[in-house]
Protein backbone atom coordinates (compact mmCIF):
# COMPACT_ATOMS: atom_id res chain seq x y z
CA UNK A 1 0.00 0.00 0.00
CA UNK A 2 1.42 3.53 -0.93
CA UNK A 3 0.55 6.46 0.87
CA UNK A 4 0.98 10.11 -0.65
CA UNK A 5 0.12 13.60 0.28
CA UNK A 6 -1.79 15.37 -1.99
CA UNK A 7 -3.22 19.44 -2.00
CA UNK A 8 -6.30 19.15 -4.45
CA UNK A 9 -9.57 20.28 -5.13
CA UNK A 10 -12.18 18.54 -6.29
CA UNK A 11 -13.91 20.11 -9.43
CA UNK A 12 -17.50 20.44 -7.66
CA UNK A 13 -15.89 22.44 -4.49
CA UNK A 14 -16.53 25.88 -4.23
CA UNK A 15 -13.77 28.55 -4.93
CA UNK A 16 -13.20 29.10 -1.60
CA UNK A 17 -12.32 25.88 -0.78
CA UNK A 18 -10.05 26.06 -4.14
CA UNK A 19 -8.27 29.04 -2.87
CA UNK A 20 -7.75 27.48 0.64
CA UNK A 21 -5.75 24.49 -1.51
CA UNK A 22 -3.34 26.72 -3.06
CA UNK A 23 -3.03 28.48 -0.32
CA UNK A 24 -1.85 25.21 1.92
CA UNK A 25 0.61 24.31 -1.34
CA UNK A 26 1.85 27.92 -1.44
CA UNK A 27 2.68 26.77 2.62
CA UNK A 28 4.67 23.74 1.84
CA UNK A 29 6.86 25.37 -0.68
CA UNK A 30 7.37 28.74 1.76
CA UNK A 31 8.47 26.05 4.12
CA UNK A 32 10.78 24.49 2.08
CA UNK A 33 12.22 27.20 0.64
CA UNK A 34 12.52 28.81 4.29
CA UNK A 35 13.80 25.11 5.47
CA UNK A 36 17.08 25.65 2.47
CA UNK A 37 17.17 29.61 3.34
CA UNK A 38 20.58 29.08 3.67
CA UNK A 39 21.67 27.45 0.51
CA UNK A 40 19.12 29.83 -1.19
CA UNK A 41 20.97 32.81 0.53
CA UNK A 42 17.87 34.18 1.80
CA UNK A 43 18.33 34.33 5.59
CA UNK A 44 17.83 37.70 5.46
CA UNK A 45 14.57 37.16 5.12
CA UNK A 46 13.93 34.77 8.17
CA UNK A 47 11.41 36.32 10.24
CA UNK A 48 9.32 37.28 7.16
CA UNK A 49 9.39 34.19 5.96
CA UNK A 50 8.00 32.51 8.91
CA UNK A 51 5.45 35.46 9.51
CA UNK A 52 3.91 34.56 5.60
CA UNK A 53 3.95 31.43 6.68
CA UNK A 54 2.15 31.42 9.91
CA UNK A 55 -0.31 33.98 7.74
CA UNK A 56 -0.66 31.13 5.18
CA UNK A 57 -1.45 28.76 7.76
CA UNK A 58 -4.58 30.85 9.24
CA UNK A 59 -5.53 31.83 5.82
CA UNK A 60 -6.51 28.35 4.67
CA UNK A 61 -7.54 27.02 7.90
CA UNK A 62 -10.33 30.03 8.12
CA UNK A 63 -11.08 29.58 4.32
CA UNK A 64 -12.19 26.31 5.29
CA UNK A 65 -14.72 26.59 7.15
CA UNK A 66 -17.69 24.88 6.51
CA UNK A 67 -16.30 22.54 3.70
CA UNK A 68 -18.23 19.76 5.52
CA UNK A 69 -21.15 20.93 7.43
CA UNK A 70 -21.82 24.79 6.46
CA UNK A 71 -19.71 27.79 8.32
CA UNK A 72 -20.54 27.77 12.30
CA UNK A 73 -19.57 29.61 14.83
CA UNK A 74 -17.63 26.77 16.74
CA UNK A 75 -16.40 25.61 12.92
CA UNK A 76 -14.46 29.31 12.94
CA UNK A 77 -13.29 28.47 16.58
CA UNK A 78 -11.63 25.10 15.46
CA UNK A 79 -10.00 26.52 12.71
CA UNK A 80 -8.45 29.16 15.14
CA UNK A 81 -7.42 26.54 16.99
CA UNK A 82 -5.85 24.33 14.59
CA UNK A 83 -4.42 27.38 12.84
CA UNK A 84 -2.61 28.44 16.51
CA UNK A 85 -1.81 24.26 16.73
CA UNK A 86 0.50 24.30 13.24
CA UNK A 87 1.85 27.17 14.05
CA UNK A 88 2.84 26.10 17.77
CA UNK A 89 4.65 23.25 16.27
CA UNK A 90 6.37 25.08 13.81
CA UNK A 91 7.51 27.87 16.19
CA UNK A 92 8.63 25.02 18.92
CA UNK A 93 10.99 22.71 16.02
CA UNK A 94 11.87 25.60 14.54
CA UNK A 95 14.44 26.13 17.19
CA UNK A 96 16.36 23.58 15.39
CA UNK A 97 16.30 24.83 12.10
CA UNK A 98 17.26 28.28 12.13
CA UNK A 99 14.67 30.32 13.39
CA UNK A 100 15.17 33.61 15.56
CA UNK A 101 14.79 32.89 19.44
CA UNK A 102 12.23 35.91 19.52
CA UNK A 103 9.99 34.07 17.42
CA UNK A 104 10.28 30.72 18.99
CA UNK A 105 9.41 31.93 22.43
CA UNK A 106 5.88 32.25 21.07
CA UNK A 107 5.83 28.49 20.42
CA UNK A 108 4.21 27.80 24.19
CA UNK A 109 1.75 30.93 23.92
CA UNK A 110 0.22 29.82 20.53
CA UNK A 111 0.15 26.06 21.57
CA UNK A 112 -1.90 27.47 24.76
CA UNK A 113 -4.19 29.75 22.63
CA UNK A 114 -4.85 26.28 20.54
CA UNK A 115 -5.76 24.20 23.72
CA UNK A 116 -8.19 27.08 25.12
CA UNK A 117 -9.76 27.82 21.44
CA UNK A 118 -10.23 23.86 20.99
CA UNK A 119 -12.63 23.82 24.62
CA UNK A 120 -14.69 26.53 23.17
CA UNK A 121 -14.87 24.82 20.06
CA UNK A 122 -16.16 22.34 21.70
CA UNK A 123 -18.03 23.55 24.19
CA UNK A 124 -19.80 25.89 21.28
CA UNK A 125 -20.05 22.72 18.89
CA UNK A 126 -23.03 22.07 21.34
CA UNK A 127 -25.18 24.79 20.24
CA UNK A 128 -24.41 23.92 16.63
CA UNK A 129 -25.33 20.07 16.93
CA UNK A 130 -29.24 20.51 16.26
CA UNK A 131 -28.40 22.12 13.25
CA UNK A 132 -26.37 19.30 11.32
CA UNK A 133 -29.75 17.75 10.27
CA UNK A 134 -31.08 17.51 6.62
CA UNK A 135 -33.83 20.60 6.16
CA UNK A 136 -35.62 21.80 3.66
CA UNK A 137 -35.62 25.54 3.55
CA UNK A 138 -38.46 27.90 3.52
CA UNK A 139 -36.75 29.82 0.39
CA UNK A 140 -38.32 29.05 -3.35
CA UNK A 141 -36.40 29.79 -6.13
CA UNK A 142 -37.54 29.83 -10.15
CA UNK A 143 -36.98 26.44 -11.78
CA UNK A 144 -36.83 25.67 -15.49
CA UNK A 145 -34.68 22.91 -16.11
CA UNK A 146 -31.00 21.46 -15.18
CA UNK A 147 -28.68 19.71 -17.32
CA UNK A 148 -25.75 17.21 -16.27
CA UNK A 149 -24.89 15.91 -19.30
CA UNK A 150 -26.08 12.53 -20.10
CA UNK A 151 -28.53 13.69 -17.27
CA UNK A 152 -31.18 16.38 -18.34
CA UNK A 153 -33.77 17.90 -16.09
CA UNK A 154 -36.59 19.69 -17.98
CA UNK A 155 -39.72 21.12 -16.46
CA UNK A 156 -40.64 24.61 -14.37
CA UNK A 157 -41.82 24.76 -10.80
CA UNK A 158 -39.57 26.04 -7.73
CA UNK A 159 -36.67 24.90 -6.17
CA UNK A 160 -36.15 24.67 -2.23
CA UNK A 161 -32.58 24.34 -1.19
CA UNK A 162 -31.94 21.37 1.21
CA UNK A 163 -29.22 21.87 3.87
CA UNK A 164 -27.43 19.70 5.81
CA UNK A 165 -26.22 22.24 8.58
CA UNK A 166 -25.99 25.38 6.90
CA UNK A 167 -24.51 24.02 3.94
CA UNK A 168 -26.31 23.14 0.75
CA UNK A 169 -26.33 19.57 -0.69
CA UNK A 170 -29.58 19.32 -2.15
CA UNK A 171 -32.67 20.86 -4.23
CA UNK A 172 -36.29 19.95 -3.41
CA UNK A 173 -38.61 21.17 -6.56
CA UNK A 174 -42.20 21.45 -7.38
CA UNK A 175 -43.73 21.49 -10.43
CA UNK A 176 -43.78 20.04 -13.45
CA UNK A 177 -40.81 17.78 -13.89
CA UNK A 178 -38.97 15.32 -16.46
CA UNK A 179 -36.31 13.47 -16.63
CA UNK A 180 -34.06 12.41 -19.20
CA UNK A 181 -31.01 10.16 -19.66
CA UNK A 182 -28.93 8.74 -22.79
CA UNK A 183 -27.84 5.52 -22.56
CA UNK A 184 -26.66 2.58 -24.50
CA UNK A 185 -30.28 1.31 -24.77
CA UNK A 186 -31.36 4.45 -26.00
CA UNK A 187 -33.06 7.63 -24.42
CA UNK A 188 -34.52 7.16 -21.19
CA UNK A 189 -37.30 9.77 -20.18
CA UNK A 190 -39.43 9.56 -17.25
CA UNK A 191 -42.16 11.91 -16.39
CA UNK A 192 -41.89 12.18 -11.97
CA UNK A 193 -44.58 13.27 -9.84
CA UNK A 194 -43.81 16.10 -7.81
CA UNK A 195 -42.04 16.41 -4.94
CA UNK A 196 -38.83 15.35 -6.52
CA UNK A 197 -35.41 15.81 -4.29
CA UNK A 198 -32.08 16.74 -6.12
CA UNK A 199 -28.95 15.50 -4.60
CA UNK A 200 -26.27 17.88 -6.16
CA UNK A 201 -24.28 20.93 -4.50
CA UNK A 202 -24.67 22.48 -7.86
CA UNK A 203 -27.04 25.67 -8.09
CA UNK A 204 -29.85 24.53 -10.39
CA UNK A 205 -32.01 27.86 -9.59
CA UNK A 206 -32.73 31.45 -10.98
CA UNK A 207 -34.63 34.34 -9.23
CA UNK A 208 -36.19 34.15 -5.94
CA UNK A 209 -39.45 33.52 -5.22
CA UNK A 210 -42.58 33.36 -3.67
CA UNK A 211 -42.26 30.01 -0.88
CA UNK A 212 -45.05 27.73 -0.24
CA UNK A 213 -44.87 26.94 3.74
CA UNK A 214 -47.47 24.27 3.96
CA UNK A 215 -45.01 22.38 0.66
CA UNK A 216 -42.03 23.26 2.78
CA UNK A 217 -43.44 21.44 6.00
CA UNK A 218 -44.55 18.38 4.40
CA UNK A 219 -41.51 17.60 2.77
CA UNK A 220 -39.04 18.05 5.69
CA UNK A 221 -41.59 15.12 7.04
CA UNK A 222 -40.48 13.02 3.34
CA UNK A 223 -36.65 13.61 3.91
CA UNK A 224 -36.24 11.93 7.11
CA UNK A 225 -33.60 9.09 6.29
CA UNK A 226 -35.60 6.18 7.88
CA UNK A 227 -38.09 7.15 5.61
CA UNK A 228 -35.89 7.44 2.22
CA UNK A 229 -34.27 4.20 3.08
CA UNK A 230 -35.77 1.90 4.81
CA UNK A 231 -34.05 -0.04 7.72
CA UNK A 232 -33.55 -3.76 7.38
CA UNK A 233 -33.54 -3.32 3.20
CA UNK A 234 -29.94 -2.85 1.32
CA UNK A 235 -30.22 -0.45 -0.37
CA UNK A 236 -27.44 -0.48 -3.39
CA UNK A 237 -27.61 3.31 -3.82
CA UNK A 238 -27.81 5.45 -0.68
CA UNK A 239 -27.47 9.56 -1.08
CA UNK A 240 -28.54 12.20 1.17
CA UNK A 241 -26.37 14.86 -0.11
CA UNK A 242 -23.48 14.72 2.87
CA UNK A 243 -23.71 10.55 2.79
CA UNK A 244 -23.18 8.95 -0.40
CA UNK A 245 -22.67 5.29 -1.20
CA UNK A 246 -22.90 3.41 -4.91
CA UNK A 247 -22.19 -0.17 -5.23
CA UNK A 248 -22.06 -1.64 -8.50
CA UNK A 249 -20.69 -4.50 -10.26
CA UNK A 250 -16.76 -4.52 -9.70
CA UNK A 251 -17.42 -0.84 -8.24
CA UNK A 252 -17.75 0.34 -4.61
CA UNK A 253 -18.38 4.19 -3.57
CA UNK A 254 -18.57 5.64 -0.38
CA UNK A 255 -18.11 9.78 0.26
CA UNK A 256 -18.65 11.13 4.07
CA UNK A 257 -17.60 14.12 5.62
CA UNK A 258 -13.66 13.90 5.64
CA UNK A 259 -13.73 10.36 4.09
CA UNK A 260 -13.98 9.05 0.66
CA UNK A 261 -13.54 5.48 -0.53
CA UNK A 262 -13.37 3.89 -4.04
CA UNK A 263 -13.15 0.19 -4.48
CA UNK A 264 -12.78 -1.12 -7.85
CA UNK A 265 -10.96 -4.61 -9.33
CA UNK A 266 -7.97 -2.59 -10.41
CA UNK A 267 -7.69 -1.57 -6.60
CA UNK A 268 -8.77 0.76 -3.73
CA UNK A 269 -7.93 4.01 -2.64
CA UNK A 270 -9.14 6.07 0.67
CA UNK A 271 -9.15 9.18 1.21
CA UNK A 272 -9.12 11.20 4.84
CA UNK A 273 -8.54 14.82 4.16
CA UNK A 274 -5.75 15.96 2.25
CA UNK A 275 -4.10 11.97 3.06
CA UNK A 276 -4.58 9.10 0.88
CA UNK A 277 -4.13 5.69 1.14
CA UNK A 278 -3.85 3.94 -2.27
CA UNK A 279 -3.67 0.14 -2.99
CA UNK A 280 -3.59 -0.80 -7.00
CA UNK A 281 -4.43 1.57 -9.41
CA UNK A 282 -8.26 2.11 -8.84
CA UNK A 283 -10.73 4.87 -11.24
CA UNK A 284 -11.79 7.63 -9.34
CA UNK A 285 -15.33 8.75 -9.91
CA UNK A 286 -14.94 12.81 -11.66
CA UNK A 287 -17.02 15.52 -9.88
CA UNK A 288 -20.26 14.81 -7.59
CA UNK A 289 -22.30 11.78 -7.55
CA UNK A 290 -25.90 13.16 -8.54
CA UNK A 291 -29.12 11.54 -7.69
CA UNK A 292 -32.84 12.82 -8.83
CA UNK A 293 -35.24 10.61 -6.47
CA UNK A 294 -39.07 11.11 -6.50
CA UNK A 295 -40.09 11.21 -2.74
CA UNK A 296 -43.36 9.19 -3.09
CA UNK A 297 -42.62 6.67 -5.60
CA UNK A 298 -40.37 4.77 -6.52
CA UNK A 299 -37.94 6.16 -9.16
CA UNK A 300 -34.54 7.03 -8.46
CA UNK A 301 -31.42 8.15 -11.16
CA UNK A 302 -27.75 8.01 -9.74
CA UNK A 303 -25.23 8.93 -11.59
CA UNK A 304 -21.73 8.42 -10.66
CA UNK A 305 -18.65 9.36 -13.21
CA UNK A 306 -19.60 7.43 -16.01
CA UNK A 307 -22.29 4.93 -14.24
CA UNK A 308 -25.51 5.18 -14.58
CA UNK A 309 -28.50 3.36 -12.17
CA UNK A 310 -32.17 4.11 -12.84
CA UNK A 311 -34.57 2.24 -10.54
CA UNK A 312 -38.15 2.34 -10.24
CA UNK A 313 -41.33 0.24 -9.15
CA UNK A 314 -40.35 -1.96 -12.76
CA UNK A 315 -37.40 -2.47 -13.76
CA UNK A 316 -33.71 -1.22 -13.34
CA UNK A 317 -30.76 -0.13 -15.43
CA UNK A 318 -27.71 0.08 -14.69
CA UNK A 319 -25.02 1.55 -17.17
CA UNK A 320 -21.36 0.81 -16.47
CA UNK A 321 -19.43 2.67 -19.66
CA UNK A 322 -20.46 0.76 -22.77
CA UNK A 323 -22.00 -2.01 -20.76
CA UNK A 324 -25.82 -2.35 -19.84
CA UNK A 325 -27.24 -4.75 -17.47
CA UNK A 326 -31.43 -4.26 -17.43
CA UNK A 327 -33.56 -6.36 -14.68
CA UNK A 328 -37.07 -6.49 -14.25
CA UNK A 329 -38.41 -8.68 -11.74
CA UNK A 330 -36.83 -12.00 -12.75
CA UNK A 331 -35.57 -11.33 -16.05
CA UNK A 332 -32.62 -9.60 -16.98
CA UNK A 333 -30.60 -8.43 -20.69
CA UNK A 334 -27.41 -7.77 -20.30
CA UNK A 335 -25.55 -5.79 -23.77
CA UNK A 336 -21.89 -5.30 -23.84
CA UNK A 337 -19.21 -7.62 -25.02
CA UNK A 338 -21.49 -10.58 -24.02
CA UNK A 339 -25.22 -10.11 -24.83
CA UNK A 340 -27.09 -12.37 -22.39
CA UNK A 341 -30.79 -12.56 -21.79
CA UNK A 342 -32.20 -14.34 -18.33
CA UNK A 343 -35.88 -15.19 -17.53
CA UNK A 344 -35.57 -17.95 -14.96
CA UNK A 345 -34.77 -21.61 -16.75
CA UNK A 346 -34.57 -19.52 -19.99
CA UNK A 347 -31.21 -17.96 -21.32
CA UNK A 348 -29.76 -16.84 -23.96
CA UNK A 349 -26.16 -15.51 -24.39
CA UNK A 350 -24.32 -14.34 -27.48
CA UNK A 351 -20.66 -13.23 -27.27
CA UNK A 352 -18.01 -12.88 -29.91
CA UNK A 353 -17.48 -16.20 -31.97
CA UNK A 354 -19.85 -18.25 -29.39
CA UNK A 355 -23.34 -18.74 -28.63
CA UNK A 356 -25.53 -20.92 -25.90
CA UNK A 357 -29.43 -20.90 -25.94
CA UNK A 358 -31.08 -22.72 -22.57
CA UNK A 359 -34.94 -23.26 -22.14
CA UNK A 360 -35.99 -25.79 -19.74
CA UNK A 361 -33.83 -29.14 -20.47
CA UNK A 362 -33.27 -27.97 -23.99
CA UNK A 363 -29.26 -26.46 -24.20
CA UNK A 364 -27.85 -25.53 -27.76
CA UNK A 365 -24.41 -24.00 -27.93
CA UNK A 366 -22.09 -23.19 -31.15
CA UNK A 367 -18.35 -22.55 -30.26
CA UNK A 368 -15.35 -22.88 -32.43
CA UNK A 369 -17.44 -23.95 -35.65
CA UNK A 370 -19.08 -26.61 -33.46
CA UNK A 371 -22.33 -27.00 -32.47
CA UNK A 372 -23.27 -29.09 -29.30
CA UNK A 373 -27.22 -30.23 -28.33
CA UNK A 374 -28.16 -31.47 -24.82
CA UNK A 375 -31.80 -32.51 -25.57
CA UNK A 376 -34.42 -34.97 -23.60
CA UNK A 377 -31.44 -36.43 -22.06
CA UNK A 378 -29.16 -36.74 -25.14
CA UNK A 379 -26.22 -34.93 -26.40
CA UNK A 380 -25.14 -34.55 -30.27
CA UNK A 381 -22.24 -32.63 -31.88
CA UNK A 382 -22.62 -30.63 -35.02
CA UNK A 383 -19.07 -30.14 -36.92
CA UNK A 384 -20.38 -27.93 -39.63
CA UNK A 385 -20.10 -24.53 -40.29
CA UNK A 386 -23.14 -23.90 -41.91
CA UNK A 387 -25.11 -25.36 -38.52
CA UNK A 388 -22.29 -22.95 -36.34
CA UNK A 389 -23.61 -19.85 -38.37
CA UNK A 390 -27.18 -20.50 -37.44
CA UNK A 391 -26.91 -21.13 -34.16
CA UNK A 392 -24.96 -17.97 -34.07
CA UNK A 393 -27.57 -15.78 -36.28
CA UNK A 394 -30.72 -17.65 -34.57
CA UNK A 395 -29.41 -16.24 -30.88
CA UNK A 396 -28.86 -12.98 -31.70
CA UNK A 397 -32.33 -12.96 -33.22
CA UNK A 398 -34.04 -14.17 -30.14
CA UNK A 399 -31.99 -11.65 -28.14
CA UNK A 400 -33.06 -8.73 -30.27
CA UNK A 401 -36.65 -10.31 -30.54
CA UNK A 402 -37.04 -10.72 -26.94
CA UNK A 403 -35.06 -7.97 -25.92
CA UNK A 404 -37.68 -4.84 -26.98
CA UNK A 405 -40.22 -6.77 -25.26
CA UNK A 406 -38.52 -6.74 -22.07
CA UNK A 407 -37.76 -2.99 -22.43
CA UNK A 408 -41.12 -2.05 -23.48
CA UNK A 409 -42.07 -3.77 -19.84
CA UNK A 410 -44.18 -6.92 -21.78
CA UNK A 411 -41.99 -9.28 -21.03
CA UNK A 412 -40.15 -12.28 -22.31
CA UNK A 413 -42.56 -13.77 -24.48
CA UNK A 414 -42.31 -18.01 -23.61
CA UNK A 415 -44.32 -19.21 -26.95
CA UNK A 416 -42.36 -17.15 -29.28
CA UNK A 417 -38.88 -18.38 -27.57
CA UNK A 418 -40.45 -22.11 -27.76
CA UNK A 419 -40.86 -21.72 -31.14
CA UNK A 420 -38.09 -20.00 -32.00
CA UNK A 421 -35.92 -22.80 -30.44
CA UNK A 422 -38.26 -25.61 -31.67
CA UNK A 423 -37.87 -24.52 -35.27
CA UNK A 424 -33.65 -24.13 -34.54
CA UNK A 425 -33.92 -27.97 -33.22
CA UNK A 426 -35.37 -28.98 -36.63
CA UNK A 427 -32.94 -27.61 -38.75
CA UNK A 428 -30.65 -28.64 -36.56
CA UNK A 429 -31.38 -32.33 -36.68
CA UNK A 430 -31.17 -32.02 -40.25
CA UNK A 431 -27.58 -31.72 -40.06
CA UNK A 432 -27.65 -34.66 -38.15
CA UNK A 433 -29.21 -37.18 -41.25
Amino acid sequence: MSFSWKYWAAPHEGPRFRIAEYLKALTAILLIVWLFKGPLRLEAYNDQLVYAIVALIFAFELLAVGKWFGVTVSGIVFALAKGFFWTSVFLFFGQWLGMSEALHSYAGTAFAYAVVLAIAGLLLSKFDEKRLDLKVESKAYEFSGADFGEVKLRGTGKAYPVKFGRKRVGWVIDGSVEVEAETPLGRVTKRLLSPVIVWTEEKIAGRKTAADSGFVSRVNEMINPDRLYRKGRKDSVVDLGFIKVYEGEGFEYVKLPFIEVVETPGGEEVRIGPMRFREGNPEMPPGDMLTIKELRNGFQLTKVGDRLRIQTDEYSIEVDGERVTYRSGSESLSLGETVSLRSGDVSVTVGRGRAKIRIEDVVISAREGKVRIRAGGKTYTVENSEAYRLVMDKAKEIVEEQSAELIEGLGIDRTLLNRRVKELLDELMGFLG
